[in-house]
């Protein structure tokens, strides 16, 4: 991670702007007198803030490091195409559908 000062920030805005985009790494801005801040890309943003919202709740947060702890076990399920995965999805979903009846 990137640390730079309040006053080289400024004198090279848009260049440190496209690194932090570019390279999908925050940057540190720190100030002589103040408190430091992070800059970072929208789309970093975003995903930051997906993050924050899928673990809000605790026991979706437990689904996903269950999910998570399957996938580095080697459990995941691979699909050599979009369609497959669709076809996986929708077979999962009509058998959902025919046990709850």
């Amino acid at each position: 991670m990137k640390v730079v000062t309040y006053s080289h920030l400024r004198a090279n805005l848009a260049k440190i702007m496209d690194q932090a985009a570019d390279d999908h790494d925050p940057v540190i801005v720190t100030r002589a007198n103040g408190k430091a801040a992070v800059l970072l890309s929208l789309e970093d943003f975003g995903s930051y803030e997906e993050t924050r919202y899928l673990n809000a709740s605790p026991a979706n947060a437990k689904a996903l490091e269950e999910s998570i702890a399957e996938l580095d076990r080697g459990e995941g399920i691979s699909f050599g195409s979009l369609e497959e995965l669709e076809a996986f999805v929708e077979k999962a979903v009509s058998e959902r559908q025919d046990a709850a009846e």
